[in-house]
C-alpha cells in the first residue's frame, strides 16, 4: 500500500515516516515549504515541495504518484490563511465558495475537492497509534484536589469550544478561565494567561474536536508544551486519551517529573 504525507511542522511527519519506514509502507511526503522540516526528504519514499495554498500543485503530484490515500501529519498555523501567502486559482476558488474559514470548514472543503479527485483523506495518526495517550494519570505526581477542580471545569469549557472549532485548548486559574486558544496556538496562549493571571497557577486542558475521525486537527502534546507550561507556571495537564498524540513520550514524561508537572488523560464524553 501506498500512501502520501502532506507534512507540516513540527515532529509528528518526521515520527510518522520513521514509523512507515520501519513497518516498510511507502509513504511519499508532500511537504509544506513554509512549515516542513528537511529532514522528512529522507525518511520519505520520495518528496516534493509545494507551497502553502498550491491546492492545484497538490493534486497534480498526488495523480503523478498515483496517491489515493493520503494523510495530513504536522500542523499548518491557521493564521497563515490570513498572510500574504497567495493561493492559487483552485483554492482561491474554494475560499470564496465555503461559509466558514475555521478548521473544520477549510479542511473539509479540501477534503471534498481531493476526493473528487480520487484522493482520500485517512486517519492521520495511522502510523502513530502507539503514540496516542492512554487513559489516567501519566507523570510520578497526580492531581491535587485544587488541580482537579479546575481541570474539571476546564475539561467542560474546552468540550464546549472544541465543538465550536474555536479552538483546542483553555488556561484555567482558580476555576475560572484565563484564556481560550485561538489562532495564536497553545504556546501563545499560555504566555498570555500567564501574563493575566497575576502570579496564579495555570492549568492548560486540550481538548479533542466532537467528531469521530481523526482525518486532521488531531491534538498533539510535545516536550515544547511541557518547556512553556514550566516557564509560565502551568502545573497540570489534562488531554483526551486515544485522541491526543504524545510526541517523543518518554521526554514529555521526563520533563514533566522533573518540572513538578502533573499529566492526566481522560476518556472523552461521547
Amino acid at each position: 500500500m501506498r500512501y502520501g504525507m502532506i507534512a507540516g511542522n513540527g515532529r509528528f511527519p518526521v515520527l510518522a515516516l520513521e514509523a512507515a519506514r520501519k513497518a516498510g509502507i511507502e509513504v511519499v511526503a508532500i511537504g509544506i515549504k513554509e512549515e516542513a522540516s528537511p529532514e522528512i526528504e529522507g525518511l520519505a519514499a520520495r518528496c516534493h515541495w509545494i507551497s502553502l495554498g498550491a491546492l492545484g500543485r497538490l493534486i497534480d503530484i498526488c495523480h503523478k504518484e498515483r496517491i489515493t490515500q493520503l494523510m495530513m501529519c504536522g500542523q499548518v498555523k491557521h493564521a497563515k490563511i490570513f498572510s500574504s501567502i497567495v493561493p492559487d486559482w483552485r483554492l482561491a476558488k474554494l475560499l470564496l465558495n465555503i461559509e466558514t474559514k475555521n478548521t473544520e470548514g477549510l479542511i473539509s472543503a479540501i477534503a471534498r475537492v481531493l476526493n473528487d479527485e480520487g484522493v482520500k483523506l485517512v486517519d492521520s495518526t495511522l502510523l502513530l497509534k502507539d503514540l496516542l495517550a492512554t487513559e489516567g494519570t501519566l507523570t510520578k505526581r497526580k492531581l491535587t484536589s485544587e488541580e482537579s477542580r479546575d481541570i474539571e471545569y476546564g475539561r467542560r469549557l474546552a468540550s464546549a469550544l472544541a465543538g465550536l472549532d474555536v479552538g483546542q485548548s483553555v488556561a484555567i486559574a482558580d476555576r475560572a478561565c484565563v484564556a481560550v486558544e485561538a489562532m495564536e496556538g497553545t504556546d501563545a496562549m499560555l504566555r498570555r494567561a500567564a501574563s493575566l493571571a497575576d502570579g496564579k497557577p495555570l492549568r492548560l486542558v486540550k481538548a479533542s474536536r466532537l467528531r469521530k475521525h481523526m482525518l486532521f486537527d488531531v491534538p498533539v502534546a510535545g516536550p515544547q508544551t511541557i518547556d512553556v507550561m514550566r516557564e509560565t507556571g502551568t502545573t497540570a495537564l489534562a488531554i483526551d486519551a486515544m485522541r491526543t498524540l504524545l510526541i517523543d513520550r518518554d521526554e514529555i514524561l521526563a520533563r514533566a517529573d522533573a518540572a513538578g508537572i502533573a499529566i492526566a488523560s481522560y476518556l472523552p464524553e461521547e
